[in-house]
This record gives structure tokens, sequence and C-alpha cells, in this order.
């Protein structure tokens, strides 16, 4: 916390009663041995102004620190088919499969609703290719599931996976 003088480290907090009403004072060692030996408290009005600046600088740090921890806890949220977090999906501005939509869709509504206006979709809509988009999203997942049993050398579940992959492909 800083001096309310000045930008230095608060180094002193003293606590005033003014009308039955506790104010907190923050200083650095120079402004807090100007404040105690001129052994007056400050007018009532400044101790509200200063009080009032001190509740608002609180307010602010809470809403910061409650917006950091639930930012954290979103970026922390992952695809269950392609794994993109929602912080890889932050900072690249890119989706990874189309199950991101409903892996994200709270935090994905209210971003289409700032920018279209509009969640729902109310356009022309491709006449093919539906299949297709699932197949592909089903073969990112299984690569993605393959390449975690090879690492964690479960040679019999990336066989089946690989046999799968191969199912698919070949039907497509």
């Amino acid at each position: 916390m800083k001096c309310q003088k000045c930008d230095r480290p608060a180094t002193y907090h003293i606590t005033e009663l003014a009308s039955g009403t506790p104010v907190e004072l923050h200083f650095c060692e120079e402004h807090a041995r100007e404040y105690l030996s001129s052994g007056q408290t400050p007018p009532s009005d400044q101790m509200t102004q200063i009080a009032e600046q001190m509740a608002e600088h609180l307010v602010k740090h809470m809403v910061v620190g409650k917006a950091a921890e639930e930012l954290k806890r979103l970026d922390e949220q992952t695809c269950p088919y392609c794994g993109i977090s929602f912080h890889d999906f932050r900072h690249q501005g890119r989706l990874g499969c189309p199950y991101d939509y409903q892996a994200f869709r709270e935090q994905l509504e209210s971003l289409i609703l700032n920018i279209h206006g509009e969640t729902r979709h109310q356009g022309k809509r491709p006449s093919k290719g539906a299949e297709a988009a699932t197949r592909r999203t089903e073969l990112i997942r299984l690569r993605r599931e393959i390449k975690e049993a090879v690492e964690c050398e479960e040679y019999e579940r990336a066989s089946q996976l690989r046999d799968q992959i191969r199912e698919i492909e070949e039907a497509g």
C-alpha cells in the first residue's frame, strides 16, 4: 500500500476515531512523523474523504482479485475432444473443434452476443458436410488419445485406437 501523501510505501498505519467511526491512515515514515508530531487529527471532511478513498481502493482490489480468480478457473477448462484450453482460445482466437462450442458454451455466449448481437444462427447452413465434420472431430480426438496412450506406454489401447482410426478413414 502506498502513502496517502506520496508514492512511497506506507509503513505506518494509523487508525483514528472520528465521530465514533474508525478511519485508517497510511503514511510513509516521513509523513507519519509529520502527522504524529502535529498532534492534530485531520478535519472530519478530510477524514471522510480519506475513508471514501480507502473504501474505493479496497473495493477495486476485491473486484480485481475476484475477476482474476474466476479467469484462472475458466482458463483451466479444456475441451474433452481436442484438448484445447480456454486460455489457448483466448490467446489464439481460434477454437480447436466443433465441440468447443459446448465445452465453453457459457463463456462464448456472452462473447458472441457482444459481437453479433444474437446468440442463435439465423442464416444459411451448409447442405452437406455435417457428417464429415463429425468424422474429422472424432479423428482428432482419437489421434490425441493414441498419442497419450503411447506416452503412457499403453500399447494395447494405442493399437485399438489405431484400428478405430482406420475404420473411420476407410468409411469416409
